[in-house]
């Protein structure tokens, strides 16, 4: 026989037997990942039941139990893990008061600030477990003075002041939750010239308004329900800052900490919507604006400043503790040194079944279905790392020490970094991400059924109301992306179902909210987690990781283009800036064509090999 004929009876034998004894492809188990038989919303439902018996504050002795939770169920599911602990400084409050004098002839109202337990409240138990209402870092210190409401404490909201006459300077501003974060309501009124500041959940925005019933009875934030949180405006540890916090490490005093800029100089409250309310009925002076007003039923809102008296006080303590970062690892088979990161802190104000446990829970669930994937033979390319943080709520703080700590290695072995912070707080999908991981976050919609419609997959629910998914940007310290974004250049996504909640931060988030109106069938947690993981495991298995680099240039472009305007006047010249993202778009241009042809002769091979065998 010739042995040209031999030699290829031979190739095709063992393209052959390759064929039929190699592994299945990755995209098999991508696919077995999102099948019905490794989902379960009963797991995630128990996940969060158990991680939301008590409130779990940072630093506590609950967090710590639920740390150790995590702990033991990442490790029964194979995933090699361990805890990171840093010592930070936190805060915690020591006493608080707030008393009214409407007028000088009132005798003066004393506010109980307490949050009221609920008919049939399964954690009546805990409830003395939660903390007092209080804003982390805020100033200790007692002030009092005439009352200025400020609407959001915005800058436009205090323009609005100043073009009233209307002086805020010496005065106690009064500021509702809702459109920026509440450490810059506090800034922006120091800035002002006010000595202190209160911060409530309006009615209208949070309660329902007019005749809403609130929870339990709804999903609204019931009358005493009050929003804590920090008033600190920085990340990580704010007696560290740019170095772990770890040992017997080098800190700042509380004089140079202030003098960073980050930690408010004026004391603040958070206080509840029936508080807010009986202080509004007591200011005088000229009516607010229309889109300053209250819902039904509100008194209406007028600037002040008084006549109404406030007198407020407030001594926190700064102590140094540990926190405890859950680390759990999937080691990597091929290019073990990458690796691709999902990450969502742990720690709570309160019970946190919305925020954040509702997100641990989801990690819990995607380390379940990788570890059935991996009995199934399945191995990924790169390093997953899962990552359960502590104090977030406080400041960013257990993400941050651990960057900070392992930035080097980060920055040049981190591939993505996936944050879910909340998983569920409502409907819709709801995406932000660097801009090279857009087209990965639709192309994971696209594969996962709606869990409201199961005649349509998430991103047909997406489009709805668009032509395009809306993907936001990851910027400011919204969440755990943050230092992987801002400190070592990482991509990132974050991602939830459904977009605020009125129980935010509240005694009221709890699991009998989650169950009730959040996602009574968990079956928007598990649709979560079935984005979050089949992105990690694209990340993690592609041979050519699947960044779409045009649509970085293409969002330069238009940021560029919206700086351009702005700058029109002023002769500056972009040329530069635009060759750059020119220069850009051919780069990205060039390998997205190197790879669409790397794998188009992929597939040919592929389908040669399998006419082979039908032959």
């Amino acid at each position: 026989m010739n042995t040209n004929v031999i030699s290829s009876f031979i190739a095709i034998a063992t393209s052959i037997s390759f064929l039929l004894l190699s592994p299945p492809s990755k995209s098999f188990y991508h696919s077995l990942f999102l099948s019905d038989s490794l989902s379960c919303n009963e797991s995630i439902a128990n996940h969060l039941y158990i991680l939301t018996k008590r409130p779990h504050v940072a630093g506590s002795e609950a967090n710590a139990e639920a740390a150790a939770y995590v702990l033991s169920t990442l490790t029964s599911y194979k995933v090699r893990s361990h805890i990171t602990t840093y010592e930070v400084a936190l805060t915690y409050p020591i006493s608080r008061s707030l008393t009214l004098k409407p007028t000088p002839q009132d005798s003066p109202v004393k506010f109980d600030l307490h949050q009221d337990i609920y008919d049939g409240d399964p954690h009546a138990d805990v409830a003395d477990e939660v903390l007092p209402t209080f804003h982390a870092y805020a100033k200790s210190a007692t002030v009092a003075g005439p009352v200025v409401y400020a609407n959001y404490g915005r800058v436009q909201d205090y323009a609005v002041l100043k073009q009233m006459k209307v002086n805020v300077s010496g005065n106690v501003v009064l500021a509702k939750y809702g459109k920026i974060y509440r450490g810059d309501i506090v800034e922006n009124a120091y800035a002002e010239g006010a000595i202190g500041v209160l911060i409530y959940t309006d009615r209208k925005d949070y309660g329902g308004g007019g005749d809403a019933k609130w929870f339990p009875d709804d999903k609204w934030m019931p009358s005493s329900g009050v929003q804590v949180g920090s008033v600190y405006n920085g990340a990580g540890d704010p007696t560290t800052p740019g170095w772990p916090s770890s040992g017997l490490c080098e800190r700042l005093s509380d004089d140079d900490a202030e003098k960073g800029g980050e930690v408010p100089l004026i004391p603040s409250l958070p206080i509840s919507w029936a508080d807010g309310d009986r202080i509004l009925r007591s200011i005088d002076g000229q009516v607010a604006n229309d889109d300053w007003q209250g819902g039904k039923d509100a008194p209406v809102y007028k600037v002040g400043p008084g006549p109404a008296i406030l007198n407020l006080s407030y001594t926190g303590k700064q102590v140094i503790t540990t926190i405890q970062n859950v680390i759990g690892i999937i080691e990597g088979v091929e290019e073990p040194d990458r690796y691709v990161i999902l990450g969502n802190h742990r720690d709570a104000w309160t019970f946190g079944a919305v925020d954040p446990n509702s997100g641990t829970a989801a990690l819990l669930e995607v380390a379940h279905r990788m570890w059935k994937l991996q009995e199934k033979g399945w191995k990924p390319r790169r390093t997953i790392i899962f990552c359960n943080w502590d104090a977030e709520e406080y400041g960013l703080i257990g993400s941050t020490e651990w960057v900070e700590e392992n930035r080097e290695m980060l920055a040049s072995r981190a591939v993505a970094y996936m944050n879910v912070d909340i998983a569920v707080q409502g409907l819709g999908f709801y995406a932000s991400a660097t801009p090279q991981l857009d087209e990965l976050l639709i192309k994971a919609t696209k594969q996962v059924q709606d869990p409201d419609n199961s005649s349509q997959s998430i991103y047909q629910s997406w489009i709805r109301s668009s032509e395009n998914p809306k993907i936001g940007r990851l910027g400011g310290g919204g969440s755990d992306y943050s230092a992987f974004v801002q400190h070592v250049g990482v991509p990132a996504t974050d991602i939830s179902y459904g977009e605020d909640y009125p129980v935010y931060h509240s005694m009221y988030d709890d699991f009998i909210w989650m169950k009730k109106f959040g996602d009574p069938k968990f079956h928007r947690h598990v649709a979560v987690t079935s984005i979050w993981g089949l992105v990690a495991l694209q990340l993690a298995d592609e041979e050519f990781l699947p960044f779409d680099y045009l649509s970085y240039a293409n969002e330069l472009q238009r940021s560029v283009e919206d700086l351009k305007i702005e700058l029109s006047e002023k002769g500056i010249k972009l040329f530069p800036l635009f060759n750059s993202i020119k220069e850009l778009r051919m780069a990205a241009t060039k390998i997205a064509n190197e790879i669409k042809k790397h794998n188009s002769l992929g597939a040919t091979r592929q389908k040669c090999l399998g006419f082979c065998i039908k032959k």
